[in-house]
Order: structure tokens, then C-alpha cells, then sequence
């Protein structure tokens, strides 16, 4: 609870039982529940879960990225969330920075946060980012600011935080069940003129973290322009 509202974080996990106790115990008192969405995994995910004490949702189906998400935000409402943090629970994104997400949007600064992974190229390669990922990221965002009006440091990142009313305005409900859906996601913000935050949040790719390979990642990239010209247009 922060400035008395509600904060929730929500896991979309797939295959993340060797690194979801990391995540977890990283996870401030600042919150107040986590809900971890799992997309029909085929490791001890939701064993590790319920030895965890995580509110969980077994999805029927593996049905992406994008369709898991929309579960997390889904339950995150209905729950009472005030603050929905969404965070990969594959321990890429450091779960400490929650705290200053939701002190960012519970002061009313801003209503999205966003943990930029890209402060300097040395950077995000030293901590382990493909080098395609890193050029694919910059030049997708080097569009997507260009096309939006924005100035965003990374549109890609898989940690995320948003004010209630942001989720209950926006119709994500109808986007991609794929990766596409952060891009989308964001568009949807921006064209409703949301105010969106960013902090540093350190690149750590490892053995376990899930990652995208070179043809999915492509495709994301497609469909990521294809929302940004629809947008413009």
C-alpha cells in the first residue's frame, strides 16, 4: 500500500519455476498482492507458485504472451488494484525498482512507468542483450518516438506500471495475444495522452531468463511498425 491505494504486481509466467522464488523474494513490502498467470507451463511453475503463497491463475491453454497479460490486467482489476506492475517473473528485470514505480504514479507524477533497459549501447551488451536485439530495440524505438512524438529511451521493455484508470480506458482487451501487445499497448497510451515515466532498470540476461529468438523477434519488429503506421494514419 502506498498513499492508500492498492498495489498489485502480476507475473505472465511461462516455464519460470527456476528463477520465480528469485523474483518473488526480491518483491518490496510495498505491495500489497501478486498474481502469477500461468500459460499452461510444462515445469513445476505453479508448484513453485502455490509453495510461494502467489495468488495463481492456470491458463487452459498456451495462448502467448499477449493473451497472458491480458489475464494478469483482467484479475489485477478486479482485485482492486490501484498500481498494476507487470513484471516478468524470469528475474530479468530487478523487482526492487517496483518501489519507486508505484511512488512514481501513487505521488501522481505519472501515469505509466516504464524500466528502460538502454542508458548506453556498453551497457545493455555487457549485461548480456543480443547485439540484433539491441539494434532491433533502438531502431524500432527511433521509429516508434518519430512516429508518436515521444522521446521514450526503450518501448520495449517488459517492465511495466500502470495507474488504474490507464487499464480501465484503454481497449487492450482487443490486441494481439502475441508480443505485439506491449507495442500496442503503448500506442494506446500515447494516443490517449497519458503521462509516461521511465527509470533505469539494469539489462540482465542469463541461462534461464526466457528471450525471444532472431525470427520471433523479427516478427515482433513487422508487427511493431505496422501498429506505428496504423497510428500515424
Amino acid at each position: 500500500m502506498y498513499n492508500q491505494q492498492k498495489i498489485i504486481v502480476v507475473l505472465p509466467a511461462y516455464n519460470a519455476a527456476e528463477t520465480l522464488a528469485r523474483t518473488v523474494y526480491d518483491i518490496p513490502s510495498i505491495v500489497d498482492e501478486i498474481i502469477l498467470v500461468d500459460d499452461k507451463s510444462s515445469d513445476e511453475t505453479l508448484v513453485e507458485a502455490k509453495r510461494l503463497g502467489l495468488f495463481i491463475y492456470p491458463r487452459e491453454i498456451n495462448g502467448g504472451y499477449g493473451a497472458n497479460q491480458k489475464t494478469c490486467y483482467k484479475l489485477a482489476l478486479e482485485h482492486g488494484a490501484d498500481i498494476i506492475v507487470m513484471l516478468h517473473p524470469d528475474y530479468q528485470y530487478d523487482p526492487k525498482l517496483i518501489k519507486y514505480f508505484a511512488e512514481f504514479i501513487g505521488d501522481n507524477y505519472f501515469d505509466v512507468m516504464l524500466g528502460t533497459r538502454i542508458r548506453s549501447r556498453r551497457e545493455a551488451l555487457a549485461g548480456g542483450m543480443p547485439f540484433y536485439k539491441y539494434i532491433f530495440n533502438r531502431a524500432l524505438t527511433i521509429f516508434e518516438n518519430f512516429i508518436s512524438g515521444y522521446n521514450l529511451s526503450e518501448w520495449h521493455t517488459g517492465m511495466r506500471a500502470y495507474k488504474r484508470d490507464v487499464l480501465e480506458k484503454i481497449k487492450w482487451q482487443t490486441n494481439s495475444d502475441d508480443f505485439v501487445f506491449d507495442s500496442q499497448v503503448l500506442f494506446q497510451i500515447v494516443k490517449k495522452q497519458y503521462r509516461i515515466g521511465e527509470i533505469p532498470a539494469p539489462v540482465r540476461y542469463f541461462k534461464e531468463a526466457s528471450s525471444i529468438n532472431f525470427w520471433r523477434s523479427l516478427k515482433y519488429g513487422l508487427g511493431t511498425v505496422w501498429e506505428g503506421i496504423k497510428f500515424l494514419f
